[in-house]
């Protein structure tokens, strides 16, 4: 079982940055596929970005290629979501969660097994 536990969220102006850190518990946090989502009020959950096991494979939705960057350091069981140029569309509830289906990330959102509880991310214009 792994338990996930999300910080770094805040209030940024447009084209601020911030950085959100995703720590997990347990011996095998290496051995699952872990991903950012995120849900706006009104919509649907949206998954952000995902990286492989070893962070050598990641893949970003289209809204935000090229603005968020995602990492993970596996000797500290945390991952990472660095998030630039934000736009007031990015303003929603961030989550991590971790796919031990999957060696890299090519799983749906049901794949995802263990959830954190969300950190607030709020872009002012």
């Amino acid at each position: 079982q792994v338990q996930l536990v999300e910080s770094g969220g805040g209030l940024v102006q447009a084209g601020g940055s911030l950085r959100l850190s995703c720590a997990a518990s347990g011996r095998t946090f290496s051995r699952y596929v872990m991903g950012w989502f995120r849900q706006a009020p009104g919509k649907e959950r949206e998954i952000v970005a995902a990286i492989s096991w070893s962070g050598a494979r990641s893949d970003y939705a289209d809204s935000v290629k090229g603005r968020f960057t995602i990492s993970r350091d596996n000797a500290k069981n945390t991952v990472y979501l660095q998030m630039n140029s934000l736009k007031p569309e990015d303003t929603a509830v961030y989550s991590c969660a971790a796919d031990g289906s999957h060696s890299i990330p090519v799983g749906t959102t049901t794949d995802y097994r263990y959830w954190g509880q969300g950190t607030q991310v709020t872009v002012s214009s």
